[in-house]
C-alpha cells in the first residue's frame, strides 16, 4: 500500500521506467498508502469473520500511532522529508551531500553555511514534529478508549488527530506528493478531508448515543463504575 500510494502520485517518475517500481531500495513509501491498505485488510478480515470493524478498530489505533511515532524516526537516519529552512530553536542542519537535489530550496541554498568544509543546509525537523504530535494524539487516544460513546469514536479520533498534525506539517516539507493537474499536495488536502469527516462523524454518533455493547457508560461522581450493560 505504502508503495502503491508513492508511485500513484509519483507516476512522471516511474512511468518510462517500470522496472523502477519494484526497486525501493532508493526509496519511495508513503505512509497513508501503508495506512489505507491496513484499514482494507481490516475490512476485508473483519467482514469474513463477521466482528465489527470500527470495535477492531479502536482496538487497533493506539498501536498503529505508536508504529508512525518510531517509524518517523527513519526520516532523521535516511535524512530526508525535511521541511524549508528555518532559524527556529528546532532547526535541523544536514549535509547537502546526504540529501536528494530536488528536496533543496532556493531559499536553503541562500542560507548554506560551511563548516569544517562541509555544506550543511538548515532545515523544520519535521519527522520530530510529527512524532511528537502524534505521541500527544497517542496520550489523547489511551484516554479516550475507555470513554468513548460508541464503536469507532477512537478510530475516528485517531483519524481527525492525526489528520490535522499532518495537514500543517506536511505544508512544511518540501518533497511533497502532488496532485496531477491542479498540483496540491495529496497528502496535505488528505489529511484536510480526514478532520472534517471524523468531526462530522463523531458530532452525529456522538448525538445518537449509542453505547458500545457491553461497556458500562454510567459513572459515578466519584470516578467509580456503576452499573453495566
Amino acid at each position: 500500500g505504502a508503495r502503491i500510494y508513492y508511485v500513484v502520485f509519483a507516476w512522471d517518475y516511474y512511468k518510462d521506467n517500470l522496472l523502477s517500481i519494484f526497486n525501493t531500495r532508493n526509496g519511495g513509501m508513503a505512509i497513508y498508502g501503508g495506512v489505507i491498505g491496513a484499514f482494507l485488510t481490516l475490512f476485508i478480515y473483519c467482514r469474513i469473520k463477521k466482528i465489527n470493524p470500527f470495535r477492531l478498530g479502536d482496538l487497533c489505533v493506539p498501536g498503529l500511532i505508536l508504529g508512525q511515532i518510531i517509524g518517523r524516526w527513519g526520516n532523521f537516519f535516511n535524512r530526508e522529508a525535511f521541511g524549508g529552512y528555518t532559524d527556529n530553536l528546532l532547526a535541523m542542519q544536514l549535509p547537502l551531500d546526504a540529501v536528494r537535489s530536488g528536496e533543496v530550496t532556493d531559499q536553503m541554498m541562500a542560507h548554506l553555511q560551511v563548516i569544517g568544509g562541509v555544506q550543511f543546509i538548515q532545515v523544520h525537523p519535521t519527522f520530530l514534529y510529527e512524532s511528537l504530535w502524534n505521541a500527544g494524539v497517542l496520550i489523547f487516544l489511551l484516554y479516550k478508549i475507555k470513554r468513548r460513546k460508541f464503536n469507532g469514536e477512537v478510530f475516528l479520533c485517531y483519524l481527525g488527530g492525526y489528520g490535522l498534525g499532518r495537514a500543517w506539517i506536511e505544508g512544511l516539507r518540501t518533497d511533497q506528493l502532488l496532485l496531477p493537474v491542479v498540483h496540491w499536495p495529496v497528502s496535505q488536502l488528505l489529511a484536510g478531508v480526514m478532520v472534517v469527516i471524523s468531526i462530522l462523524l463523531i458530532v452525529l454518533l456522538r448525538r445518537r448515543g449509542d453505547t458500545p455493547k457491553g461497556e458500562n457508560r454510567r459513572y459515578e461522581s466519584d470516578g467509580n463504575i456503576k452499573g453495566t450493560h
